[in-house]
């Protein structure tokens, strides 16, 4: 497994592993504009075959905050331990920034525990956070938790 850096050439491969989840209503939808916009955020691991088979960003929100998101591992390719490399890997590179503090927010709970963050309230997070939440579908009623590690 490879993982690096997100290209354009990537972002309809990422587009489809996303549309995927959130058809099935485990994930929220990414545009391809948000994709495109979001790009330098990502990380992808891709296959011996050259297939990407998993993405997640890491996007800074405000001072010493970053968000884990867009998370997704290919169907067949689950429980391999993509996730959770992707995962290190954002957390990682978010060090490097300055980053003291990872939240999420997330339908698969049991999957971010097993990284080191915890269930919080969203309340605790800053206001900031919910800047691009008007967007959503699911605007005010957010039913994802949300997760911490710092």
């Amino acid at each position: 497994m490879k993982y690096r850096k997100a290209t354009f050439d990537d972002v309809e491969a990422i587009y489809e592993l996303v549309s995927d989840y959130a058809t099935d209503g485990v994930m929220l939808a990414r545009s391809r504009n948000t994709l495109y916009e979001t790009l330098r955020d990502m990380v992808v691991a891709e296959n011996d075959e050259g297939e990407i088979v998993g993405v997640g960003g890491l996007h800074v929100i405000w001072d010493r905050l970053a968000e884990i998101r867009t998370m997704a591992v290919s169907p067949k390719m689950t429980r391999q331990g993509i996730g959770a490399e992707i995962v290190t890997r954002l957390i990682d590179e978010g060090k490097v920034l300055g980053v003291e503090k990872f939240f999420t927010l997330t339908y698969k709970p049991g999957f971010f525990q097993t990284l080191g963050f915890r269930t919080i309230t969203k309340e605790e997070l800053p206001h900031k956070v919910w800047k691009e939440c008007i967007d959503c579908p699911k605007f005010p009623n957010c039913d994802e938790i949300a997760m911490i590690r710092d």
